[in-house]
């Protein structure tokens, strides 16, 4: 069962498929952020990685 990798929640395979990165990451889950907020809280944990 796949994982978030921001909180380690385990999260569907459907979500997983939806939300997980390029890169094979998912960032971001309904346990960790808003869930009106996971594509962008994503992309914020994804840039902040980065630097």
């Amino acid at each position: 069962m796949p994982t978030c990798d921001h909180c380690d929640a385990h999260v569907s395979e459907g979500f997983a498929r939806v939300f997980t990165d390029d890169g094979g990451e998912l960032r971001a889950c309904p346990n960790c952020s808003a869930n009106a907020g996971i594509a962008e809280v994503s992309r914020e944990r994804a840039y902040q990685s980065q630097i």
